[in-house]
Formats: structure tokens, C-alpha cells, sequence
């Protein structure tokens, strides 16, 4: 489990960054932060230990009222998405409910990130989009077979069709997870940061960027 200290974000878009060696890197832009500690999990208390963290404004009449006096007793202003981050006893203890944490706290250029989103749904695809068949032999005699899947099973042997056969589907819209990406550059003053490559969903979808499970603190070389 990543257990490192993440911020939320929006994913603004991709655009393109100059490095300082005269290279070009293809960049995804994200709003990360700055996020709130609206409250926090103990061991002692709850069994573990993890930060809830709330992002983006939202007016109070629009905040459901179990959720309005949650926010009212912790002393925060709503916030409009919360989620929780476990991590460490050492890690929770630096921070109180009402400490605001900004991207530039948690990552800087070179470090490598793990982010996750939910992807573009793409709706109900045949088997060429969803899985990347190639399809049906397009000669003299054949017709309306181009973009099946073929045979899935046979009658007699084994009579059933094997689970995880590719067949045409709902594609798409699902949670997905993009890891050791490398932190290109931060903007402090308007709280964005530029991931190097692509990122999981939309613009203006809710992304979590946390330090990369695989790499640890490795660095760019």
C-alpha cells in the first residue's frame, strides 16, 4: 500500500515545456492544491493512521448537513472533494486539522509520482477499440466480418467459453493508476504542477498525486 503524502488536483490539460537543456517534454498540467486537513485518523483512536485532505471551494448551503457539522466542529470552510490519505504515524503528526498543504510541500522537480484518476468512458465498444484486435481478413468473400472477434468457444470441446475472453463491452470509465511519472516543474504561485507524459481522465477531471510506490524518493537523473 502508498502510504506517501499526496495532494488532489484537477487535471487543467497537456501542453509542452522547455527544459533547460533545449529539449521539449510533452507535460500534463494539474491544479494540485492547496488542500486542507479536515481531519485526521489515529492508531490509538481508529485503528490506523491517515490525513483527510479537502480540495476546492464549494458553497456551505450546497454541503450536505451530517457533512456541514463535520466541517463546523474541525473549524474548516467546506470544501468541495475530501479524501483520505494513509500514511504514517510520524507523517500525520506533523500536521493538524486546519494546516493547509500546498504541492510545493510535498513534491518538487525530478521527484517520481503515482497518479490516479478515473478515465475517459468511452461507452460501448467492439472488440478492435476495446481490446485492440486486429480484425477479420478483408480478401474476395468476405463480408460484414471486418470488425468481429471471431470464435469465443466450441461446441463439443470445451464446450463453454473461457472467462477473460475479449468481447465487445462497456470501455472506459474506470479507476486507473499511472505510475513513475516524473515531476517536471512546479509553479508555486498558482499551485500547478507538470507531470512528464499523460495522466488518467478529462480536463477538469479530479486527479491524487502521491510519491511513487516503486520508485520511493528516487530522483531523476
Amino acid at each position: 500500500m502508498n502510504q506517501s503524502l499526496g495532494i488532489i488536483g484537477r487535471k487543467l490539460g497537456m501542453t509542452q515545456f522547455h527544459t533547460d537543456d533545449g529539449t521539449i517534454a510533452r507535460v500534463t498540467a494539474v491544479e494540485a492544491g492547496p488542500c486542507v486537513v479536515v481531519a485526521k485518523r489515529t492508531s490509538d483512536r481508529d485503528g490506523y493512521s491517515a490525513l483527510q485532505l479537502g480540495f476546492g471551494e464549494v458553497p456551505e448551503r450546497l454541503v450536505k448537513l451530517p457533512v456541514r457539522g463535520q466541517y463546523r466542529k474541525a473549524g474548516v470552510e467546506p470544501r468541495r472533494w475530501r479524501l483520505e490519505f494513509r500514511v504514517p504515524e510520524d507523517v500525520a503528526a506533523q500536521f493538524n486539522v486546519g494546516d493547509e498543504i500546498t504541492v510545493d510541500k510535498v513534491f518538487k522537480a525530478g521527484d517520481f509520482v503515482d497518479v490516479v484518476g478515473t478515465s475517459k468512458g468511452r461507452g460501448f465498444s467492439g472488440v478492435m477499440r476495446r481490446h485492440h484486435f486486429k480484425g477479420a481478413v478483408d480478401t474476395h468473400g468476405s463480408h460484414e466480418y471486418k470488425r468481429h472477434g471471431g470464435s469465443i468457444g466450441q461446441n463439443m470441446t470445451p464446450g463453454h467459453t473461457f472467462k477473460g475472453v475479449g468481447m465487445p463491452g462497456q470501455h472506459g470509465n474506470r479507476r486507473i493508476t499511472t505510475q513513475n511519472i516524473r515531476v517536471v516543474s512546479i509553479d508555486t504561485a498558482s499551485h500547478i504542477i507538470l507531470l512528464n507524459g499523460a495522466v488518467p481522465g478529462g480536463r477538469k477531471a479530479l486527479v491524487t498525486i502521491r510519491g511513487a510506490l516503486k520508485k520511493g524518493s528516487a530522483k531523476a537523473s
